[in-house]
């Protein structure tokens, strides 16, 4: 259901590097929420990083959505850099996965699979 890769490199420019080749690949940053910033403002004592991207493709989307337009609650895909007792891990829930789990419509599977592989890519690209 998961597809969480190990990076070497500084959980910053991993995140860096994640931006760079979503837009490589065709899709789009819509926004990043630092997760770890944000519920450290809100007075919770959290010692991890984690930045969620929201990528999307929109040609992909309005295929998804012309398909099942209840998926709007599922979209757009998230992307994790995130820190886990001290390693950067970049990774995502499977788009094949979670849209087989909320629809059955037999066209989402094409759909989803093009995405994960491209999702997929990024990720490794970031590593």
């Amino acid at each position: 259901m998961y597809y969480i890769t190990e990076t070497t490199k500084p959980f910053d420019q991993a995140a860096a590097d994640l931006e760079a080749t979503v837009k490589q690949h065709g899709f789009g940053v819509l926004h990043v929420h630092d997760l770890g910033s944000t519920l450290r403002s809100k007075g919770i004592a959290f010692d991890q990083n984690c930045k969620i991207f929201e990528v999307c493709n929109p040609v992909q989307a309005g295929k998804v959505l012309a398909t099942d337009m209840r998926l709007n609650m599922a979209l757009p895909c998230r992307i994790s850099v995130f820190t886990e007792n001290g390693t950067t891990k970049i990774g995502t829930i499977r788009p094949s996965h979670m849209l087989a789990m909320l629809s059955q419509e037999a066209a989402l599977t094409h759909i989803s699979s093009e995405v994960e592989a491209k999702i997929i890519q990024m990720i490794d690209s970031a590593k």
